[in-house]
């Protein structure tokens, strides 16, 4: 396997970090060293690796002497903070956030997509949005076989999606209303000074701030990293971000449009059995389809509900479900890590 490396967490105290310590042991991804960082308020806190407790450190940029990976997933500031000390100091750093995935000079990278392009990387390889990744994962097979040219996705995001104090808030909110208590909405949609609305029994249409094009952050997030992801700068993508009251798992119903007019949901169905990440669950006679509850722990990208629309020709309906904490964001930071290794770049 090659020898061990040196690796940082980095929000190592966070849902996404706990995540990504949980997937690097259970992928016994082979490591000599391994340091937890945080915020200085973070700092202090203890946390178990393969039955071994470490001490969570401030992360600052000499944290980083030595590392050979470091997985970032601090929030922005945080990475654009850091994240160059980082490489100054040798490491490659796998970010989580939303600071580098638009930087032309950066990979964004979906290893079942486009692993080639971490061959171009600067020190910096940005994992995309947990909601991109799902999508790309789905259509990528599907793209390579008969062409893409459309994308109109609704996604219906868990609340997970914005930290461990969204997911308390969550169950807050429901034990409250179930007990007819008061309450205070304060964290959904977004952390800012803007308005917040009741999250249990809703349904929210805003994931982060709107632009000036009516989109949100997240919805342009989505549209602007499939065309990189896929290198279709051409491409037509739409989307539609809703946080609904769940805690875990992604889910979207997506409208494509394809290349080619001779295609079958069949044809589609039979690429997806074969699919790198994908677990294909379409049985509509035996009620069978991808949920977010069946998908929580689980790695894979789960797609079903697969049909020919009545209208265009070349155009498929999908519904496409993931672990958002998962392959929408520590799992595949550790495949990029794991791809790294294999392809002898780190």
């Amino acid at each position: 396997m090659g020898r061990g490396l040196h690796v940082a967490v980095v929000g190592a105290t966070g849902a996404v970090g706990q995540q990504m310590l949980k997937t690097l042991e259970e992928r016994n991804f082979e490591l000599d060293k391994l340091i937890l960082l945080s915020s200085k308020r973070s700092a202090g806190k203890q946390l178990t690796y393969k039955g071994e407790k470490y001490t969570v450190q401030e992360a600052v940029p000499e944290s980083f002497e030595g590392v050979d990976i470091a997985l970032f997933s601090a929030g922005g500031s945080v990475s654009q903070a850091l994240a160059h000390e980082a490489v100054k100091r040798g490491a490659i750093v796998i970010d989580n956030t939303s600071a580098f995935r638009m930087d032309q000079n950066t990979p964004l990278v979906v290893p079942e997509v486009n692993e080639a392009d971490l061959h171009h990387h600067n020190g910096i390889i940005a994992n995309p949005n947990c909601s991109t990744i799902q999508m790309v994962v789905a259509l990528e097979p599907i793209r390579k076989a008969f062409g893409l040219n459309k994308i109109i996705v609704s996604t219906y995001q868990a609340v997970s999606g914005a930290g461990n104090e969204a997911v308390k808030e969550l169950y807050d909110q429901t034990e409250a209303i179930l007990n007819n208590k008061p309450f205070d909405a304060q964290i959904m949609p977004v952390k800012s000074d803007e308005k917040h609305y009741q999250i249990a029994f809703n349904a929210i249409p805003q994931i982060d701030k709107f632009q000036e094009n009516g989109f949100t952050f997240e919805e342009m997030k989505m549209i602007n990293e499939t065309k990189k992801i896929m290198h279709m700068p051409e491409l037509q993508v739409s989307a539609t971000c809703v946080r609904l009251p769940i805690a875990t798992g992604h889910s979207e119903a997506v409208y494509i449009e394809i290349d080619r007019h001779d295609v079958t949901a069949e044809d589609i169905k039979n690429l997806l059995k074969d699919a790198p990440g994908v677990i294909l669950q379409d049985n509509p006679a035996e009620q069978l389809y991808p949920m977010p509850a069946d998908a929580v722990g689980k790695r894979d990208v789960f797609v079903g509900r697969v049909r020919k629309d009545l209208d265009r020709p070349n155009g498929f309906h999908l519904w496409i479900v993931s672990d958002n904490l998962l392959k929408g964001a520590a799992w595949n930071s550790v495949q990029v890590a794991e791809s790294l290794k294999a392809l002898n770049l780190v």
